[in-house]
């Protein structure tokens, strides 16, 4: 009995990694990003007991590409910030499963692998660090839109819990780019077309910047109060300022959900409603 449980959990590691083995991973910054010198030690990842993998110790920020198939693609693309505490990434269900399932929908999707603010003896912060992987993972994007067939005016970010609030901050700070910067990168706007933010952290924290781009919001009903709660408050920020916004809460729903297959009910469904928002939101 212990040998066929060992069986099934080792089918389902592969399953759930299988197919991000096969994806392209790109270093935001190929000779080390900034803030990271001299750090050389290598990523952790660790198996979690249902077989999530949980990646750490980050200090070459990557984006894994999943590009639809070109006849299907609507130039829409996202870059996918999983959650974990900013200590960890769970890269599975709020990384590499939804990447797939925008894939499929004809979205082109980006997991970013970001620095961790929280993660043991980190010397990075959320508002340096991380907001600066993020803010690279959109110009990097879209100065390679034509080569992968994105509207560069139409990539979004979306994020998790933590990833949440890092998705969050860059849609208040972004800027123009350095039009005068030796990298051809930078010089790109790091402005998301529109934001997705589940079930994020700390989102007390969020104002509505000038130019705001779309949000697009969910959680659960069932989660603490301040995302719970939280997440309605940023809406009512948002309708405030007239900037476009729509809010899901999944009565229940807790923390955590993202996309795995024995999700049930309702919320189950709640990426569908993405897609049909952003395409919405897109090319209406």
């Amino acid at each position: 009995m212990r040998k066929n449980n060992l069986i099934i959990l080792l089918l389902i590691i592969f399953s759930a990694f299988h197919s991000s083995a096969q994806q392209k991973e790109i270093l935001l910054w190929p000779n080390g990003a900034p803030g990271s010198e001299g750090k050389t030690s290598k990523e952790k990842m660790r198996i979690s007991e249902t077989g999530d993998h949980v990646v750490s110790n980050i200090h070459f920020p990557s984006l894994t590409i999943y590009l639809p198939d070109k006849n299907a693609a609507t130039g829409a693309a996202v870059i996918i910030a999983p959650g974990g505490g900013h200590r960890e990434l769970w890269i599975d269900h709020e990384g590499y499963n939804v990447a797939e399932y925008l894939q499929r929908k004809g979205i082109a999707a980006f997991v970013l692998k970001y620095r961790l603010a929280k993660d043991s003896g980190s010397v990075y912060t959320i508002d340096k660090e991380e907001l600066n992987d993020m803010k690279r993972a959109i110009r990097f994007v879209k100065s390679r839109a034509k080569e992968w067939a994105i509207d560069p005016s139409k990539v979004g970010v979306m994020g998790f819990s933590a990833g949440g609030e890092v998705a969050g901050l860059s849609a208040m700070r972004f800027d123009k780019g350095n039009a005068n910067d030796i990298d051809a990168i930078e010089r790109m706007n790091s402005r998301p077309a529109f934001q997705a933010l589940i079930y994020p952290g700390r989102s007390s924290r969020f104002e509505v910047a000038e130019n705001a781009p779309p949000l697009f919001i969910l959680g659960g009903f069932n989660d603490r109060a301040d995302i719970s709660e939280g997440i309605a408050q940023v809406y009512l920020k948002y309708k405030k300022a007239g900037v476009p916004a729509e809010l899901h809460i999944y009565s229940n729903a807790g923390h955590g959900f993202g996309l795995r297959k024995n999700n049930k009910g309702p919320v189950s469904q709640w990426l569908q409603r993405f897609v049909e928002w952003v395409n919405d939101t897109l090319f209406k």
